[in-house]
């Protein structure tokens, strides 16, 4: 049997509605680098397409797939394949403890509860957070919180994780030490933000707007399109907005 592409993310004919809005009609995209970020205004899309991508999301029509998985319909596949990091932890978290926050992806993964405890003491010693163990969630900060899903999104090992606004509402602390540990990974990022400075060194940036792809290519040319066109809207406000 021939073995799955790898590093591959396939969005192929794909219609979204949401509340009656369409959202995609007929999106197609490929994604085979390694750091890849998605723009566009609000509303253009781009956390459609990050749950779309997760499979949190099943497209109306069309198919997404990673690295081979079809990620809405092999849920336990795609759980394996891709982990999401939202903006905003609380959104995420759903156990009052650290522990149990961490395990949880884990036994879903189908570990028995000795493996779960081993990679969650292990996951908590390489960030050099050993005194976690047994802490309410509650008793962190917002930026601890936000540290805590990606280490419960990294102890589950995934080939690619999805970031969706990660940094919103963080300190410039908070947020410098969560950008290191995210750039020193060996996953594939596909970063959705506001933040264009957050793209620096990608391989390739994604225009979103009115869920149509209109820019794709070089960070540096795509962000300089993007900022030339919000800039031009901006000189209209009084008509386009």
């Amino acid at each position: 049997m021939t073995a799955p592409p790898r590093l591959r993310v396939d969005l192929t004919d794909v219609a979204l509605a949401r509340d009656g809005r369409p959202v995609f009609e007929g999106l197609s995209l490929t994604l085979t680098e390694r750091r890849v970020g998605v723009i566009g205004r609000n509303g253009a899309g781009k956390s459609q397409l990050s749950r779309l991508i997760a499979g949190l999301v099943r497209p109306d029509r069309g198919e997404v797939r990673v690295d081979g998985i079809d990620v809405a319909r092999d849920r336990r596949a795609a759980i394996r394949s891709v982990g999401i990091l939202f903006q905003n932890p609380d959104h995420q978290i759903i156990f009052p403890t650290v522990d149990e926050e961490l395990a949880f992806g884990l036994t879903s993964l189908g570990l028995t509860r000795a493996e779960a405890r081993a990679r969650v003491t292990a996951t908590l010693a390489r960030f050099g957070r050993q005194d976690w163990a047994g802490r309410n969630v509650q008793t962190l900060s917002q930026g601890q919180r936000h540290l805590l899903c990606l280490m419960a999104v990294l102890a589950m090992e995934p080939a690619t994780i999805l970031l969706d606004e990660p940094f919103a509402g963080l300190d410039l602390a908070t947020e410098l030490m969560l950008n290191a540990i995210l750039s020193a990974l060996p996953q594939r990022l596909i970063h959705v933000t506001h933040d264009l400075g957050a793209l620096a060194g990608y391989d390739r940036v994604v225009w979103l707007d009115a869920g149509r792809i209109v820019g794709d290519g070089a960070p540096a040319a795509v962000i300089a399109a993007y900022r030339a066109e919000m800039a031009e809207r901006a000189r209209h406000a009084g008509t386009e907005f």
